[in-house]
């Protein structure tokens, strides 16, 4: 039988909707019930057979057709690269006032801190069939892609953490106006040597905020000091370690912008073991404004990053493409604002 053969399966669809499933067996050399296997995420498939039947979906354009009411469940899997923190409870926030109404549930995943899941993970998702997937500070490598459009199964991405081919929708933030703006109220306030605690060096939106950071020491005609900038992670204690090294320095910088709140936070108290005051002595910016910002002592000035509604945006965004929509869009990137606190002051005469 043809690869193209006008007589298709009922679970064919979409660009290669007169690929049918024999079809796709019979040029794999395996069974229909094989090929079934594949498509549902089963596990009892050997690796090479796998590969084989998944190149010839590939090839081909197979779509497995989308129902009349979206795809596969009523069901959301929200993908975390890592899920222990307050900025992953405020993402899960905003897609909840979206698929809640909806009436559309939300399967939680995390994967360990990495930004690519195993493809035991994904087996375990194209077994689901849910309607869409959200992937948050994670991606899929281009084989992965094509395993969840094969099946008709569409997602999105939240504060990528690289850069994503044309095609694959996108919410994220300003986050080099968010870098930017921070380094701009640090050097309006009188600092000129401003050290930076970013989070991984590999992940996009780290990147984007020491650009906006270098931005606007170019803008005031300072150097771009290398030493000054350290990247680690978005938590206290990266805050802490990189914060104790750059402020326990002769020429220690008069302010720190970090690159997460919880790194601003374990940068204080890196300030305060070292016997330095915030912000008598050392003024520090966050990133984010979680609930938590308002609360400490001393307040902490931040960039507020609309985490929640990135998020919603997404999940909306999400259900569109579900539904069998084409969103206007595929990259959306909304607006962040400096939030001003009292953990910023001018550097001490």
């Amino acid at each position: 039988m043809s690869a193209t053969s006008p007589t298709h399966d009922a679970d064919g669809g979409g660009r290669g909707s007169q690929t049918t499933i024999a079809a796709i067996a019979a040029e794999a050399g395996v069974s229909v019930p094989t090929v079934s296997k594949v498509l549902n995420g089963r596990s009892d498939v050997a690796a090479a057979t796998r590969a084989r039947v998944e190149e010839v979906i590939e090839r081909h354009g197979y779509r497995r057709r989308r129902s009349a009411s979206g795809t596969g469940s009523g069901l959301i899997e929200l993908v975390f690269h890592e899920l222990d923190s307050p900025w992953a409870l405020q993402i899960i926030k905003g897609v909840e006032t979206v698929a809640g109404p909806a009436r559309v549930g939300v399967v939680l995943s995390e994967l360990g801190g990495e930004h690519r899941p195993p493809q035991e993970w994904l087996d375990d998702v194209l077994a689901r069939r849910p309607r869409g997937v959200i992937f948050v500070l994670s991606e899929l490598d281009a084989a992965q892609q094509a395993q969840l459009k094969s099946r008709s199964i569409p997602f999105v991405v939240v504060d990528t953490a690289g850069e994503q081919p044309a095609g694959v929708p996108v919410v994220g933030s300003q986050n080099w106006a968010g870098g930017l703006a921070a380094t701009r109220h640090l050097l309006q306030l009188g600092h000129r040597r401003i050290g930076v605690v970013s989070g991984p060096r590999d992940v996009l939106c780290s990147r984007a905020r020491v650009d906006g950071y270098r931005s606007a020491l170019d803008e005031a005609g300072l150097a771009y000091d290398a030493d000054l900038v350290r990247w680690g992670n978005f938590f206290v204690d990266g805050g802490y370690e990189h914060g104790h090294e750059l402020l326990s320095r002769p020429d220690r910088p008069t302010a720190i912008f970090a690159g997460a709140d919880f790194q601003a936070l374990g940068v204080i108290r890196a300030a305060r073991e070292l016997g330095l005051r915030v912000p008598e002595d050392v003024s520090v910016v966050g990133y984010d404004d979680l609930p938590v910002t308002e609360w400490v002592q001393p307040g902490l000035t931040t960039v507020r990053q609309p985490l929640a509604d990135m998020a919603a945006t997404a999940a909306r965004m999400l259900l569109e493409i579900a539904g069998g929509a084409r969103p206007a869009n595929l990259r959306i990137d909304l607006a962040t604002e400096l939030v001003v606190r009292s953990s910023t002051t001018p550097p001490a005469a």
